[in-house]
């Protein structure tokens, strides 16, 4: 019998990426287009995962490898984003209904945000690996004290966080200003939260057919204030998680 495919693992950020290798008891490092690849197991499934870096292009590189030199039958990426729809809140988690490049845009000759000569701005996420990733981040966020302790959920104001599910922008800058967000919010209307990587890999996915699932825990509101506490967030709330979740998405396979 033909062993399952393995599934490939990016995160955007050390941190996360390491949150992640904790969890694998038997991993071993491949070095492939200058990043370093893990093949291990968790749960008994094969897995690969691997730090993507920052920005579509670099994530574009990492997920054509994972399913060229890796073989992998599904790719999951976590990481953090800035909120953009109305009522979401530092501590929420955003999975990925599909991905839109809020900076592509090549008009006059084709629509805005449209990617040419694919006849679509929008790509899909894997319906059935989204809700998976989405009913394991439900159970991991209904226990966010168990998991990330009661003074990281009192510093960052972690109360009742919530899931939800819905479209993403990509694009290759750190949104960080009131302004900014406002003319995406504008732009994207239905846009649920922006990051700098998704994009790239949903249309990757798409060439190869490959399932994909994406998980941003949302660390700020894109705004004036995006800087603020960034790194201790990811280290004390974003990076564990990235691992609570996967942890509970593998124990269910």
């Amino acid at each position: 019998m033909k062993s399952p495919a393995r599934i490939g693992l990016v995160g955007a950020l050390h941190q996360e990426l390491a949150a992640v290798l904790a969890r694998l008891p038997d991993e071993q490092r491949q070095r492939v287009g200058g990043r370093d690849f893990w093949a291990g197991h968790w749960h008994g499934h094969g897995v690969v995962a691997v730090l993507s870096r920052i920005g579509k292009v670099a994530a574009a590189t990492t997920a054509t490898a994972l399913i060229e030199r890796f073989g992998v039958g599904r790719i999951v990426f976590t990481g953090v984003a800035g909120a953009l729809g109305a009522g979401l809140r530092v501590g929420d988690v955003v999975v990925a209904s599909g991905f839109v490049q809020h900076d592509m845009d090549a008009s006059p000759l084709f629509p805005r945000h449209e990617v040419p000569l694919y006849g679509r701005a929008r790509f899909a996420t894997d319906p059935a690996l989204s809700a998976a990733l989405a009913d394991a981040a439900r159970t991991v966020l209904a226990h966010a004290d168990a998991t990330l302790g009661a003074q990281a959920v009192a510093e960052f104001g972690l109360h009742a966080p919530q899931v939800q599910q819905g479209l993403v922008a990509s694009g290759d800058r750190f949104v960080a200003t009131a302004a900014e967000s406002a003319a995406l919010r504008q732009a994207l209307p239905d846009a649920l939260a922006v990051e700098m990587e998704g994009a790239a890999v949903a249309q990757v996915c798409h060439d190869y057919g490959v399932p994909f699932a994406a998980l941003r825990t949302l660390s700020d509101r894109a705004d004036d204030a995006a800087h603020v506490d960034f790194t201790r967030f990811i280290d004390q709330v974003a990076s564990r998680y990235s691992a609570a979740v996967l942890e509970a998405y593998f124990s269910k396979l």
